[in-house]
């Protein structure tokens, strides 16, 4: 089991979230914030949709990229924020459903580096049915510490 080294890594995840402008834009909503894992929840909306008609790959990657960030900063030290600095994805099937799920997990926290994975799941339209897996991701997250004006 992941431990926190910040009792209150909640708290301060949720803050941190609540300013992120673009997650706001995109109308993603943080939804469950524990030790090595967070939640984030995407209603599907037709201004973010390639021309297809599927959620955009930049958005997908967005917020899986944001729930691998958050995961790894629950189990960051007080004071220290985070940056990704190296990720990939693998698209699996086409964005489509009436919401996504976004779910980063920590695979190894480093006092530097935290390796994290993440997975995002459509919520098929209408009722019933199963969650597809549209992407999932490996991201390397960077602990930053108080300097060059970053914070949490």
């Amino acid at each position: 089991m992941l431990s926190a080294r910040d009792p209150g890594f909640e708290a301060r995840v949720r803050a941190s979230f609540a300013r992120q402008q673009f997650m706001t834009l995109l109308g993603a909503r943080l939804e469950r914030v524990v030790a090595g894992e967070v939640c984030i929840r995407l209603p599907f909306q037709p201004a973010l949709t390639q021309q297809h008609g599927f959620l955009h790959a930049g958005v997908v990657t967005s917020v899986v990229d944001s729930a691998c960030g958050y995961a790894a900063l629950t189990l960051m030290e007080p004071g220290a924020a985070v940056l990704s600095v190296e990720f990939k994805v693998n698209l699996l099937a086409p964005a489509r459903g009436r919401e996504f799920v976004a779910v980063g997990r920590v695979v190894r926290a480093g006092r530097t580096l935290t390796v994290c994975t993440g997975e995002v799941r459509a919520l098929p339209e209408g009722e019933g049915g199963d969650e597809v897996p549209v992407a999932i991701m490996q991201a390397t997250i960077m602990a930053v510490r108080e300097r060059g004006g970053l914070s949490d």
